[in-house]
């Protein structure tokens, strides 16, 4: 699948990708619902049908990643909220394994990320990822989502990384597409992000479940 050869940077998005994104879809779609509908004397399926509008409306701008606005929008403490069942967070078949290989290789290693700073930290906490990586990025320092061109304009002007030299491994099509628009050309889906879902049409994109399937990486 991979000529690593060609490769010297490779970009990892994290929830959906490294870790599973189950974590993150039981916080939104059923933890934050119930909280919201106690504070608001709401009925579960209420509060959803609420939320889920809300959510809708910003999704793949900046805002539907971003903490800071979902606290001020919903009056909740999200970060409280994700320590109740950071027990959730876990690392998605094969990372482990695909981390240390290509920290034993000669590439570059950098993980990009829409995730708000506050829940990469927790995250990096809860799952020991960062000793793995030269860089971690949010997007919130750019200022631009992953969807966004202005986001890998950023990129290119911190890092000076070329794009075609790039593999980027990322679960949301979107994302993949914009990366697609930049210049890179390989480009890797995730066919199960939520191990407690059915596997993902990745249409265009080749994908793999378990990062085993991408070694060996040469040293």
């Amino acid at each position: 699948m991979i000529d690593w050869n060609t490769i010297d940077t490779v970009l990892l998005d994290m929830d959906g990708t490294l870790l599973d994104l189950h974590f993150d879809n039981q916080f939104w779609l059923e933890h934050v619902p119930v909280h919201y509908a106690r504070q608001h004397n709401l009925t579960i399926e209420a509060a959803k049908r609420y939320l889920y509008r809300r959510f809708a409306a910003r999704q793949g701008q900046l805002e539907w990643y971003c903490l800071d606005h979902w606290q001020q929008e919903l009056n909740l403490d999200l970060i409280t909220m994700k320590r109740e069942i950071a027990h959730l967070i876990s690392l998605r078949p094969g990372t482990k394994t695909f981390l240390q290989a290509l920290h034993a290789s000669s590439k570059q290693v950098i993980m990009i990320t829409n995730a708000h700073q506050d829940s990469l930290s927790l995250k990096l906490e809860k799952a020991s990822l960062a000793e793995y990586f030269d860089k971690l990025i949010s997007s919130h320092q750019y200022g631009f989502a992953k969807e966004h061109p202005g986001f890998w304009q950023a990129l290119q002007n911190d890092l000076g990384i070329t794009p075609r030299q790039c593999l980027f491994i990322d679960d949301s099509l979107p994302v993949l597409r914009s990366g697609l628009k930049w210049g890179i050309h390989n480009l890797i889906a995730i066919s199960h992000p939520d191990s407690q879902q059915g596997a993902k049409d990745t249409e265009e994109f080749p994908a793999v479940n378990d990062f085993r399937e991408l070694l060996p990486i040469p040293a």
